[in-house]
Order: C-alpha cells, then sequence, then structure tokens
C-alpha cells in the first residue's frame, strides 16, 4: 500500500524592503531657552567678525567706488557736504556697505543655521535649494540698480531744468539714493523665487498668475514709479521692464516645479 507523503509547512518570510516613496516624518530639534540664546549669540558673533574682516577689504574699494558715484551723479565738480564730519561720515558709511554685500553669503548663512532646527524635512529642503538662487538674483538686482537704472535717473535729474537750478548733491542724499535703489531692484529681482514658493505652498497657482498678468503690470509700474523717484516715464519702463520680464520667468518656473 502506498503512502502519501506531507510536505511540511514552512512558512519562508522574505524581508520586506523600505519604501523609498513614503514620506518623511517631520522631525523638530527640541532646544531649550538656554541653548536657543547660545546658539544666537554664537551666531550673532561669528556675523559680526565676517563683516569686520570684510570692513577691513572694503576700506581699500571705497574711495573708487566714491568715484564711480560722483561721476555717475553728474558731479563733476565733487559732492558738496553740509557738515566737517561729512567726509569721513559718508567713506565709514560706504565702506560698511561694501563690507555687509561681502559679508552676506555668511550673514544668510547663519540666519538659515539659526533658524533650520524649526522647519521641517520639506521646509528645509525647499530652503536649501533656493538659497543659491535668492543670492544671484539680489547680487543681479542690485547690479542692475547701480551700473543702469542710477546712472540714469542722475542723468535726467541733473539735467532737469538746468536753466533755473544749479546741479549741486549732497554726499549723504546721493549715498542713500544709490542704496535705496540697489537694495529696491535687489528685492524686486527676488520675485520668481516668491511666485515659486507661493505655488508650491498651494497658495496661489500659476493659472492664477496667468490671469493675474494685467494687475501685475500695473503693480510693477508702480513699484518702477517708487523705486526711481523721478518724473521721466522712461526711467520708470526702464526699471519696470526687466521686473516684469522676471514675472514670466516666475510664471514658467512654476509651471514645471511647482504645483
Amino acid at each position: 500500500m502506498a503512502r502519501s507523503l506531507r510536505m511540511p509547512n514552512v512558512r519562508l518570510k522574505v524581508p520586506r524592503l523600505p519604501r523609498t516613496d513614503e514620506p518623511y516624518e517631520d522631525i523638530f530639534e527640541e532646544m531649550s531657552l538656554q541653548e536657543h540664546l547660545e546658539e544666537l549669540r554664537s551666531r550673532v558673533v561669528k556675523t559680526c567678525l565676517s563683516i569686520g574682516v570684510a570692513f577691513i577689504a572694503a576700506i581699500f574699494l571705497t574711495r573708487p567706488l566714491l568715484k564711480f558715484i560722483r561721476d555717475k551723479a553728474q558731479a563733476d565738480q565733487g559732492i558738496d557736504i553740509l557738515s566737517p564730519t561729512d567726509p569721513i561720515t559718508v567713506f565709514m558709511k560706504v565702506a560698511l556697505y561694501i563690507a555687509i554685500g561681502f559679508a552676506l553669503p555668511i550673514i544668510i548663512w547663519q540666519l538659515v543655521g539659526f533658524l533650520a532646527p524649526g522647519l521641517t524635512r520639506r521646509e528645509k529642503r525647499y530652503l536649501f535649494m533656493s538659497l543659491p538662487f535668492v543670492s544671484l538674483l539680489f547680487v543681479a538686482g542690485a547690479a542692475f540698480g547701480s551700473l543702469l537704472a542710477a546712472p540714469r535717473a542722475f542723468k535726467f535729474l541733473s539735467g532737469f531744468m538746468s536753466d533755473i537750478f544749479q546741479w549741486s548733491p549732497n554726499g549723504m542724499e546721493i549715498i542713500s539714493f544709490y542704496i535705496t535703489l540697489m537694495i529696491g531692484m535687489g528685492i524686486a529681482f527676488e520675485l520668481p523665487i516668491v511666485m515659486l514658493l507661493l505655488s508650491t505652498l498651494n497658495i496661489v497657482s500659476w493659472r492664477r498668475m496667468v490671469k493675474f498678468r494685467k494687475y501685475a503690470a500695473m503693480l510693477i509700474l508702480v513699484a518702477g514709479a517708487i523705486i526711481t523717484p523721478t518724473p521721466d516715464p522712461f526711467n520708470m519702463l526702464f526699471v519696470s521692464a526687466p521686473i516684469f520680464v522676471l514675472y514670466e520667468v516666475g510664471i514658467i518656473v512654476s509651471r514645471i516645479f511647482g504645483k
């Protein structure tokens, strides 16, 4: 009589590979108040040291930059001063601005390093990916303001009713005008980054940005008039045109990388 063979009931376990599409858990680094204060103090000290080192190098660049500003300001006879201490004040102020510009990458890095522990992994990824573009766009905007927009504005202002008014700009006012225009254009050039951030966070879609285009053009013209305080419409359009181009770039980038 034949016997039937029974196979042993063996269950094999296959190890499960981790899924790569699972969302990462948001992890916050917990720090006490004392640790936060120590971290803040350390980063403030590093920031001040970086500005101090950059200030030493900026001293050697201040005189050529002042000559450049004097020439662009149409002040062939020199820049007027109102106080005996104005020359040293203007010199040190310009040197400080140059030092801050040189130390800006370190300043941004220290700020990001202080804020990063309170961000989620997703927020950190977006933040670190945008840092190079934020710096490049700001530098491009500041360069546009100082090399192109400011000289055109000075040329118009110095020739406005020149048969009645004598163009004799004050040093502090010239520096303030230049710095305001540079910072204003630097911030305006960040428009594509802001638009991409709004699209990525699902606050404003790229389709809505397209529908908002005509209103954006009006706002950009108003911003151009504010940034360039001249009644000349050509200077306003000269400043507004690249900002509107950046708005279109922001729509394209938001459509590709946003939601």
